[in-house]
């Protein structure tokens, strides 16, 4: 049996080659855990993979990105991290995927890069953060690229950035602890209410931590049309529907409370597993697994930790 046949597919997990940590630090955009970036070889990945079960692991780069203001340097950096991911697939047949790095919020070269990753390196997706700068996901500048997305019912992996508005706030409280999950569930409100989701029906975006605050304010999302006119083009029933097309994986937000109110929205068949390694240690992945091991059935945890990523993927 290839490694690739069994065990569960891990589809949030990053890689963070020297390269790349080098540019960040250097553009004074460390890492957002007080340990700095944490260490990353294809080693190290194997070794984690062989001590989870997990089979097969979906690369991407995590927030800052790769854009730390100057367009050439970022359209550089993608390009050097998609031929990284292209090289580690290569080397390791069935053990990796990536979601490609798009030098964004640089429309042009993202458009290019994304081309290249999706029909040249044939990489399974792209990654996208929730948001740049001050725009989020489905703001109109970024139409064109969701137009190629779209073209190719392409995955775009969308993981949470850190948002000025959450940078001026003042808290002591780390970003990652909250205002990742916001930065997520406010870029899904901007993809619905906003029309993209609609306009872009063929892009199948994966939303890291279990979509952030969605499986608890999505009974309120719904509301909208009851509550405000500039709502009225919505309807309750419209807007569960469309919470129910995001894909969800499980990284960080695997508990029971968590996961009881995404059952409340999202479409079984579309929750996948992650575990966010190596900024989340293995304790939280270990936590993770026996969180969902309680809390699922067999059939339904069995889909979880692979069959739906299978699917989705074209592997099953």
């Amino acid at each position: 049996m290839s490694p690739a046949a069994a065990g569960k597919i891990d589809v949030h997990t990053h890689s963070i080659p020297p390269f790349l940590a080098e540019a960040a630090t250097k553009a004074g955009r460390g890492a957002s855990i007080s340990r700095g970036f944490p260490d990353w070889t294809p080693a190290l990945a194997l070794a984690f993979m062989a001590e989870n079960g997990i089979s097969r692991s979906y690369l991407s780069i995590s927030q800052p990105g790769v854009h730390f203001g100057d367009d050439a340097a970022a359209r550089d950096l993608a390009r050097r991290c998609n031929d990284h991911f292209a090289a580690l697939i290569e080397s390791h047949p069935g053990r990796f995927g990536a979601f490609a790095a798009l030098p964004l919020p640089d429309v042009d070269a993202a458009l290019a890069e994304a081309e290249r990753a999706l029909d040249g390196l044939k990489l399974a997706g792209v990654g996208l953060l929730a948001s740049y700068g001050t725009a989020f996901l489905g703001d109109p500048e970024f139409d064109p690229l969701l137009a190629l997305l779209d073209e190719r019912g392409a995955v775009a992996f969308v993981h949470p950035n850190y948002h000025s508005s959450s940078r001026g706030l003042g808290m002591a409280i780390p970003g990652f602890l909250v205002e990742f999950p916001i930065d997520t569930t406010r870029a899904v409100a901007n993809l619905i209410f906003g029309g993209a989701l609609e306009r872009f029906p063929r892009i199948r975006f994966v939303l890291a931590h279990n979509g952030g605050a969605v499986p608890y304010l999505g009974w309120r999302l719904a509301m909208a049309p009851l509550i405000d006119q500039r709502f009225q083009s919505f309807s309750r029933e419209s807007i569960l529907a469309a919470l129910q097309r995001f894909y969800y994986e499980t990284a960080q937000a695997a508990g029971p409370a968590t996961m009881a109110a995404l059952g409340e929205i999202a479409d079984p068949s579309r929750l996948l597993y992650g575990t966010d390694w190596p900024y989340c240690p293995p304790a939280v992945a270990r936590a993770g697994d026996e969180a969902l091991a309680a809390g699922q059935a067999p059939t339904a945890l069995d889909a979880i930790l692979r069959g739906n990523a299978a699917r989705l993927f074209g592997h099953a």
